[in-house]
């Protein structure tokens, strides 16, 4: 009986978890629209967010005693960080200067079919019926959502599927190493090595800082709520309520999104960008949960 209320409480903690990690990256545009609004730039916003959040992670590595990857899995998860995830925060970033914070958290979230369809044409995964409808509703939600000339330019909108693209790909790339490394030194890694080529692009370029405190607590609430609190969360929650229900519940990141922009921001969706928007996390549903259908009991995900 004890053990039945012990795991009921660490379920429940863990949806918790996964909720509270779901909200924080849902804020993230929202705060960089404010950062921008401030004066700051994308380069600078993204060289401040990963630079406070790489040296937090650095101290979380320390304080819970750690080890950090070494070897052939640091160098692969550098560049990781320095190639994959770069491109994919600078793809995204850019698109918020061009459309609305909404627009782009929608766009963002076709990536799991994105991977699902790479999956299938690099790994050689099985398409199952279930994977089919999702990339089906991935791509018509998409369709619909593009339409909306009135959310952002066609260059910005180009950004935000590319930030997907770049995702999707990076977690294909991803998925095996952090793996072998866990996940909390793969996140340190991932975090400081991206900071670094901000790092350099800053010092070649130089910064743009916002000029009044509500940019500064944006870009503050970016490192500490949408990155460390974010991350940290997401992988609790992860431990307690395994992957598939984890990713479920992530869908709850861009309904916050919309949600939060359409209060802070003052932005409108109309009825076809919802129900792009729908069809888009119908379909991460349909992925994440067809899969728990379609699978043998031994595996979790």
């Amino acid at each position: 009986m004890k053990y039945e209320h012990s795991a009921t409480g660490n379920r429940w903690l863990g949806l918790l978890l996964i909720i509270t990690s779901a909200i924080s990256f849902g804020a993230m545009p929202i705060f960089a629209r404010l950062a921008y609004a401030a004066g700051a730039d994308p380069i600078t916003v993204l060289f401040l967010r990963f630079s406070i959040a790489a040296v937090l992670m650095i101290l979380i590595m320390i304080l819970t005693r750690t080890p950090f990857p070494r070897g052939l899995i640091l160098v692969e998860l550098i560049l990781l960080g320095a190639i994959g995830y770069v491109g994919e925060s600078l793809a995204y970033f850019m698109a918020l200067t061009m459309a609305s914070a909404g627009l782009v958290a929608l766009l963002l979230y076709i990536y799991p079919a994105l991977v699902t369809a790479l999956s299938a044409i690099f790994l050689k995964e099985h398409l199952t019926p279930a994977k089919i409808v999702a990339l089906f509703l991935a791509l018509s939600g998409t369709a619909l959502t593009i339409r909306i000339t009135s959310g952002g330019s066609t260059l910005g909108i180009l950004l935000g599927i590319a930030a997907a693209v770049d995702y999707a790909i990076y977690i294909v790339l991803g998925s095996r190493i952090v793996r072998r490394s866990g996940p909390l030194g793969s996140t340190t890694v991932i975090i400081v090595s991206t900071a670094s080529v901000y790092a350099g692009i800053v010092a070649i370029r130089g910064v743009t800082f916002p000029a009044t405190s509500i940019g500064w607590i944006a870009i503050l609430a970016i490192a500490l709520i949408s990155t460390v609190l974010a991350f940290t969360t997401f992988f609790g929650g992860l431990k307690r309520i395994g992957p598939t229900n984890a990713s479920t519940l992530s869908t709850f990141e861009p309904i916050v999104a919309v949600i939060m922009a359409a209060i802070v921001l003052g932005e409108s969706i109309s009825p076809i960008e919802f129900l792009g928007g729908v069809l888009i996390l119908a379909a991460v549903v349909v992925l994440t949960r067809g899969d728990r259908w379609g699978r043998k009991p031994l595996q979790d995900n």
